[in-house]
């Protein structure tokens, strides 16, 4: 039960902390308009039931941009946009401070640095 409280007040703050990224500019949706950033990304996010292609293009950018690539259940949730499946977060103590929170809130590690 304390599990469980744990891990949904984690995945309020990444909420939170999406929140305040996307409302201060620093919050990139989706893969194609990921792949148009030439720098400055510090983070990014891919839904769970994201196509294979999708998901070869942002191990790309993982690389790419050499930052954490995480994996959510249902990132359109998190972001609060229905459907989307990619996100980047561009402000580097947001990105921090949601990498931080990730594996309590059940966010997986797939990909780029490990911090």
């Amino acid at each position: 039960m304390r599990e469980s409280r744990r891990n949904c007040l984690q995945t309020e703050k990444i909420e939170a902390y999406l929140g305040f990224a996307r409302r201060a500019g620093k919050l990139t949706l989706g893969v194609n308009a990921i792949g148009t950033l030439k720098r400055g990304v510090h983070l990014l996010l891919l839904d769970g039931s994201m196509a294979q292609n999708s998901r070869k293009e942002m191990m790309k950018y993982g690389a790419q941009f050499a930052c954490p690539l995480l994996e959510a259940k249902d990132l359109g949730v998190l972001v609060k946009k229905q459907g989307c499946k990619a996100a980047a977060v561009r402000d580097i103590s947001l990105a921090k401070a949601i990498f931080e929170r990730a594996e309590e809130a059940g966010l997986t590690t797939i990909g780029g640095l490990n911090g």
